[in-house]
């Protein structure tokens, strides 16, 4: 199956660099075509392990806005075998587009669709899907682009204290008789199946397990990735390990 929705188109075509290092988080240094170098924004606050060396072939959509400091944004990896995806805002878009079209085939019973919903302990659930006749749907949605082990793409790639709480809270909601789903987009090519990494960070799992034996419903699908933009992709297995 391939893609089935064009979910998010770049602005402005993206231009090939090479990195130099990726530092502080949300800065990358790069070399762009002409021999310069420049600082890219990096939309990415986890770990982006096996992504960031120096030397890595990247995409950086340029912009011309005076209100920001920084003139390029990294997009995309190249990591000669796959596209890899590194900006977490990209999968919100995608996914927000493909509800809102009715191609997520365990959603499209939703016709209305709200995106950044007050829920929970101050916080603000990704998307409220709502129709007449069924249960509120709450939706949380994650980027997962760690790839450790040949066709396995994992989330999360470092601790994520926010990402247990929101599956605390999707239980909570489905406790008081809506319903609940995490959906992970995956951010590449190369990987068939889609794992909790456990072992990164055992907190997650743990909500995430009592979450699911609590009702929340968990999705994966794939962002199909390419330099002009993203489709909303094929599902994927999730896998216990």
């Amino acid at each position: 199956m391939g893609a089935i929705k064009r979910g998010m188109k770049y602005a402005r075509p993206l231009l090939r660099a090479v990195l130099i290092r990726r530092y502080k988080r949300f800065l990358a240094d790069v070399t762009l075509a002409d021999g310069s170098e420049a600082t890219a924004h990096c939309a990415n606050p986890g770990a982006m392990t096996g992504l960031a060396e120096a030397g890595t072939p990247v995409w950086l959509e340029p912009n011309d806005d005076p209100k920001r400091k920084l003139r390029y944004s990294w997009k995309l990896a190249d990591i000669g075998s796959a596209l890899v995806g590194v900006d977490t805002a990209l999968p919100n878009k995608v996914v927000g587009e493909a509800l809102r079209a009715g191609v997520v085939p365990e959603l499209a019973a939703y016709k209305t669709v709200r995106a950044e919903v007050k829920y929970g302990e101050n916080s603000r659930v990704d998307f409220r899907l709502t129709q007449e006749g069924l249960p509120d749907c709450y939706v949380e949605v994650k980027s997962a682009n760690l790839c450790r082990r040949a066709g396995l793409v994992e989330f999360p790639d470092t601790v994520t204290k926010r990402g247990a709480k929101h599956m605390d809270e999707l239980a909570a909601m489905v406790a008081l008789g809506h319903r609940a789903v995490v959906l992970y987009l995956v951010q590449r090519s190369d990987c068939s199946a889609f794992a909790v990494a456990r072992d990164i960070d055992p907190a997650y799992n743990a909500a995430f397990q009592a979450a699911r034996a609590g009702g929340v419903e968990a999705l994966c699908y794939r962002a199909a990735l390419s330099l002009e933009g993203a489709d909303f992709g094929e599902a994927l297995p999730i896998v216990a390990q």
